[in-house]
């Protein structure tokens, strides 16, 4: 993938789809499939991951639980499997502690999904939600990884192909949704596979 222009990388991802579509396995696109990422991750963001990244998002994307020290990039870790079980069409989520890390990891590796033709979605609490968005511009925090958030729907939010948010905020919609008087009124779309961040404090 090296070798691939930048449109020729984004074209995979609608190849994938139609692969899967013919019978292959999300297993069979894994080696393809993450060495994507990678190249993307370096020409968007410059950083390559390292093998033992990969060797983690491995782990994550066969529901394993992973320990990664501080500083050892298990926000990088996180976008390979991510994105490939978002080909199915069915909503990647990522589960974290708390608002910051939500908006964190979706505005960091926003710029990766999007270049590879992903949508990516953020919820926090007080029902706000945002999608990534690089044309748009937002500088008011001061935080340059933040700045392309933009505040849209809470549905449209859980509608991105991968969608990072709170546990405490997808605990309380999934149950406002099962309160609701019609299914139009539902903003989750279904729970199909999740990685879960700081999995013992969430635990907790």
């Amino acid at each position: 993938f090296e070798k691939f222009s930048a449109e020729q990388l984004r074209d995979k991802t609608k190849e994938f789809k139609e692969r899967i579509q013919k019978g292959e396995t999300l297993e069979d696109l894994l080696p393809e499939t993450f060495a994507l990422v990678r190249e993307a991750s370096l020409r968007v963001l410059g950083m390559r991951h390292f093998d033992v990244q990969l060797m983690a998002a491995i782990a994550l994307f066969e529901g394993k639980v992973v320990e990664q020290r501080t500083g050892e990039g298990k926000t990088l870790s996180a976008v390979a499997p991510l994105y490939l079980r978002a080909l199915k069409g069915k909503g990647s989520h990522l589960v974290t502690v708390n608002d910051y890390l939500a908006r964190l990891g979706a505005g960091w590796n926003g710029p990766i999904f999007d270049f590879l033709g992903l949508s990516v979605g953020v919820i926090i609490q007080e029902n706000k939600s945002f999608i990534f968005d690089p044309k748009f511009v937002d500088n008011s925090h001061g935080d340059e990884r933040l700045s392309h958030l933009k505040p849209c729907e809470r549905k449209a939010s859980y509608q991105a192909d991968v969608t990072y948010g709170t546990n405490n905020e997808y605990g309380f919609d999934y149950l406002r949704d099962n309160m609701v008087q019609s299914f139009e009124e539902m903003v989750q779309r279904g729970h199909y596979y999740a990685i879960v961040d700081e999995v013992d404090s969430i635990l907790i």
